[in-house]
């Protein structure tokens, strides 16, 4: 088989996934929505029960199945470009409303302009998580963990640019989220594109992956110390000013990557195949985009023949050459290829998954949309400290998910849903802590809650594209994750609320105080994750070949499967 080598001045995957990590940072807008929750209140004379119904449009508007559908019909930009303009439009008519731009502003109206705002964080999130996925081919796990992981990091990042920047100004929030959110899209939105994937040949990738998670760690650490060091003393604004630059020098580190590569370039590999790498990234069923090759195909030979010769190619010319169709597939695919929606939504698999991830993650955004009332109702009277260490640990589990899962099916063909079955059986016990209120409990809890609900999170988005594909991974993965909203809108809005409410009418007061806040709510979530964590475990024993199979030899590689 002929070699082809890299095109002269193509882009390295690497530069996007740092680009991304900054699109990430945005599309944490939705986290914002309890600090100008007051304005809403004060402002506009909202009670209660008209916040809640806001938060439910603020839960609803991370749901993705439009991007899903967008990111194969549209370049990266284009998906970006969307989401910033729903970032402006959304908030933008929120801040006219809270600065008293425009006055008396119907409801329904602030209702629908929350769901298009935060509706922004699928766009973004939708973008770059398939692009990067489909660029790092070969590390799906720890790609995912790193961009999530970075998502979870972006709440407390809000928090300091709101109370040391923003002087605690929901109007001026609101603001930034119109006006500064786009621009950041924007600007990162050229360095986000298809690219050649990685090989995973390149001895220096292991270390640059390391180097990107250990530097949000560090990231991570610092915000919540800085946290702690603002809410426990009065700091002057120039040093408040000196910790935010910090912040963005952490926020830049990924970039120094693609700056040491620009730097010290390395001798360019030959990559055997006779491939075009756009094919493989061809998001459209039978369309090419017009886009220039990165790699110069060689016509001297069939490349559905040399497969068939059985000669040696690597995993990324393997992943080419589906991509180009020189290798076809059957009409009715196998776990490990690539699935249309239709075709996922009659297996089980998929629906296993589904709800897998909606009684661990639906459970979980139960707990989360209620922290503070539970700090409250548990005698905890200032629940900062218990929302940033929540934070810092759902980043832990996030970037650790992937990381784990990644080294237990390389080096033990193990399915990462095995993860999601330990998670929730730890889950029930810290609903069992919850329920029982017992004294030192609570931050113990919080702290697993916190590492479970994010390895979850982390541990779907690989698994997906593990078993239905890459090439729709966008809707699938994005239909999956709508069960979160949902789960929100069951356990939350209807369990927890109304034993909430019922218990603070017992008590005669508007917020309910003691364990019986929420002890039932806490009884029934235990389980709910205890029937997650059996179903989890049938997934993981049905799906177990498919990773033998993926997995095998401690690397990814795709099934040879030849024939119409």
């Amino acid at each position: 088989m002929s070699a082809v080598t890299l095109k002269e001045g193509s882009r390295p995957p690497w530069v996007g996934l740092a680009a991304a990590v900054w699109v990430e940072f945005a599309g944490g807008n939705s986290y914002t929505f309890p600090l100008f929750t007051p304005s809403l209140k004060s402002i506009l004379g909202f009670n209660q029960q008209q916040i809640t119904i806001l938060g439910v449009a603020n839960d609803f508007g991370d749901m993705g199945i439009l991007p899903g559908i967008a990111c194969n019909k549209f370049p990266p930009w284009a998906v970006l470009s969307i989401g910033a303009f729903s970032c402006f439009l959304g908030y933008g008519v929120l801040w006219l409303a809270v600065s008293q731009t425009v006055l008396n502003l119907p409801y329904w109206l602030l209702w629908i302009a929350l769901l298009i705002g935060s509706n922004s964080s699928a766009w973004f999130g939708t973008a770059v998580l398939v692009t990067n996925m489909r660029n790092f081919p070969l590390s799906r796990g720890t790609v995912a963990g790193i961009l999530k992981g970075y998502v979870g990091l972006s709440a407390a990042i809000y928090t300091e640019i709101y109370s040391m920047v923003l002087n605690n100004s929901d109007s001026d929030l609101l603001l930034f989220l119109t006006l500064g959110l786009p621009v950041i899209c924007f600007i990162m939105m050229y360095f986000i594109r298809p690219c050649t994937p990685a090989s995973g040949e390149d001895s220096s990738q292991h270390v640059h992956f390391f180097f990107t998670q250990g530097a949000s760690i560090l990231l991570g650490i610092y915000l919540v110390t800085t946290t702690v060091i603002t809410h426990a003393y009065s700091i002057r604004k120039t040093i408040a000013y000196t910790f935010i630059g910090i912040m963005i020098l952490f926020m830049m580190a990924p970039l120094a990557i693609p700056i040491k590569m620009t730097l010290f370039p390395s001798s360019q590999k030959k990559l055997t195949g006779p491939v075009d790498s756009s094919d493989m990234l061809a998001p459209n069923d039978g369309e090419i985009p017009q886009t220039e090759p990165l790699l110069v195909k060689s016509t001297s030979e069939s490349p559905l023949n040399s497969f068939r010769e059985g000669e040696d190619v690597s995993e990324v010319d393997m992943l080419l050459a589906v991509g180009q169709g020189a290798i076809k597939q059957k009409k009715r695919p196998r776990r490990g290829d690539d699935f249309n929606f239709r075709q996922a939504l009659v297996k089980a698999d998929f629906w296993l998954l589904w709800m897998v991830y909606f009684l661990g993650v639906g459970s979980g955004i139960t707990v989360l949309n209620n922290l503070a009332q539970i700090g409250y109702a548990q005698g905890e009277g200032d629940t900062t400290m218990l929302l940033s260490i929540f934070a810092f640990c759902n980043f832990i589990g996030r970037l650790g998910g992937g990381a784990v899962s990644e080294y237990t099916i390389r080096w033990k063909t193990i399915p990462r849903t095995i993860w999601m079955s330990i998670t929730q059986l730890i889950m029930v016990i810290v609903f069992l802590l919850y329920a029982s209120a017992l004294s030192g409990t609570l931050y113990v809890a919080t702290v697993l809650f916190g590492i479970c609900y994010g390895l979850q999170v982390a541990v779907m988005i690989p698994t997906a594209s593990e078993l239905f594909g890459l090439k729709h991974f966008g809707l699938i993965y994005n239909f999956i994750q709508a069960s979160n909203p949902i789960g929100a809108l069951l356990f939350s809005g209807l369990l927890a609320g109304y034993v909430y409410d019922t218990e603070a009418k017992k008590q005669g007061v508007s917020t309910c105080v003691g364990p019986s806040c929420f002890r039932l709510t806490f009884l029934v979530l235990a389980g709910v994750c205890a029937l997650g964590s059996l179903l989890s475990l049938i997934l993981t024993i049905r799906i177990r070949p498919v990773y033998q199979m993926l997995y095998s030899g401690g690397s990814f590689r795709l099934p040879q499967r030849t024939g119409n």
